[in-house]
């Protein structure tokens, strides 16, 4: 049975790679279901619980912002998916700021939300504990 070293897999650290794809599946994911909330907030309003109030403006700009968001996510995902360094980083800021936004949408749809924010803290430690970088 044949060994395969870390230097012919394309990454110095064999274990680390499956976080990368782990957090890059994950990041898109999040980035598609926030592009789905944020169109979801700007067209149909009355799926979201009724009579809610945000500290910070109304449902349709916490649509506009998710939807950047989430498109934004999914542009990090893709780098992630790449093999770039720097958008390891990019994601990890990505997820951070999709979780800070998630906090001010929560009172549109709590649970889902709270799954959404889950999720984005997954991504972050996922993408942290990689420390290893692509040698190819």
């Amino acid at each position: 049975m044949a060994t395969v070293s870390h230097q012919e897999v394309g990454y110095e650290d064999v274990a680390g790679s499956g976080w990368l794809t782990f957090a890059a599946s994950m990041l898109g994911l999040v980035g598609i279901l926030s592009v789905i909330d944020g169109i979801v907030a700007l067209s149909k309003a009355r799926f979201y619980v009724a009579g809610a109030t945000y500290v910070f403006s109304d449902l349709r700009t916490w649509g506009w912002i998710t939807l950047i968001l989430g498109i934004v996510c999914i542009l990090a995902a893709g780098g992630v998916l790449a093999g770039s360094q720097w958008a390891r980083w990019f994601g990890m800021f990505a997820a951070g700021l999709n979780l800070i936004a998630q906090f001010g949408f929560v009172q549109a749809y709590p649970f889902w939300t709270l799954i959404i924010i889950a999720i984005d803290i997954l991504v972050i430690y996922a993408l942290a504990v990689y420390g290893g970088r692509r040698t190819t």
